[in-house]
């Protein structure tokens, strides 16, 4: 058996987790099928490289010596496939450069698209959605994107990942949507507390939304009846039938059957974040993903009445609360 990467991330994993039970449970494997493949690299080695014992594992001379190895070599391998993805990035195909998005839910990753074509004709555009922003924080770092638009609740802080850079679009509040016919759809905002008897819908995320929105309703004095976590289209059905009220960025495009309205106090705010590697991307172009994300956002929110007309409000009487900024 030659050796590979794999096998070296596999040493890694079992001395980082000191204990074949704990390695198999990160690396998603069954503990007989971890057993088996250290044992196939150890007679490729030649030799033990860990001691088992009552409490785990703990590692050989030999061992130590390969994963002295490891430390350099896995950093130097990740390092040039990042090297590559960034010359790819840059390289230019028949004149056009090329661009890779990733972006949470919303319309913000669409706008940003159009945008880019008006404003940079001669580039290719590839986008990536997901509904984790610390999924698009991973393909970032790998150098599998170029850009990310994600998001997060309040003054949650980004995904930790190293070597990235966050850099604030704009903040919203978070809007309900409620059924055209809901009793409370004619007022101009909405206690929380008002909905207490709801049923509520959103989208999915891996940030701390849920926990915040949690606290939120704590605090108007009541715990959420249930909350149906599913994809946009579902969660608008949802709504229309009056089977749940939905919480949704204020941006939230108008839909026929919904009306959107703003929280009273304004509970729950997100921050848009555009997200990137500036070591492997040309200030210049950095400049302008961001600059026409701000646009697409500032276009999102022109384009909701109930928006316009909350950031009108707080232009004549600021909510320093809230620690909104109109």
């Amino acid at each position: 058996m030659e050796l590979e990467l794999r096998h070296l991330k596999t040493i890694r994993a079992i001395a980082e987790a000191g204990s074949l039970t704990r390695a198999a449970t990160a690396l998603g494997l069954a503990q007989p099928a971890l057993s088996a493949q250290l044992r196939r690299i150890e007679r490729a080695l030649g030799g033990a490289l860990f001691e088992r014992g009552r409490y785990g594992v703990r590692a050989t001379a030999l061992g130590e010596l390969v994963l002295e190895r490891t430390r350099i070599v896995l950093p130097a391998v990740s390092e040039l496939q990042r090297e590559a993805a960034r010359f790819a990035r840059t390289r230019r195909d028949g004149g056009r450069l090329r661009l890779r998005l990733g972006g949470t839910h919303g319309p913000l990753l669409g706008a940003l698209v159009d945008r880019l074509a008006d404003a940079a004709p001669g580039t290719s555009v590839t986008t990536c959605a997901s509904w984790s922003e610390r999924e698009l924080a991973g393909l970032l770092a790998e150098g599998r994107l170029d850009f990310a638009l994600a998001g997060v609740s309040g003054s949650a802080p980004p995904p930790d990942t190293p070597h990235l850079v966050w850099e604030e679009i704009a903040v919203d509040p978070v809007f309900v949507m409620l059924a055209d016919g809901h009793p409370l759809a004619r007022g101009r905002e909405i206690e929380l507390a008002a909905l207490a008897d709801e049923e509520w819908a959103c989208v999915p995320g891996d940030g701390c939304f849920a926990d915040c929105f949690t606290a939120a309703c704590a605090r108007a004095g009541f715990t959420p009846r249930r909350m149906y976590e599913t994809d946009t289209a579902s969660c608008v059905h949802l709504v229309q039938v009056g089977r749940a009220v939905g919480l949704c960025r204020a941006t939230f495009p108008p839909t026929p059957g919904l009306t959107t309205r703003p929280l009273a106090g304004t509970p729950l705010v997100w921050r848009h974040l555009l997200g990137w590697q500036p070591a492997g991307q040309r200030p210049d172009i950095a400049a302008t993903v961001l600059a026409q994300a701000r646009e697409a956002h500032a276009g999102a929110a022109a384009r909701s009445d109930s928006y316009a007309h909350w950031l009108a409000q707080r232009r004549e009487t600021p909510d320093t609360a809230s620690g909104m900024v109109p």
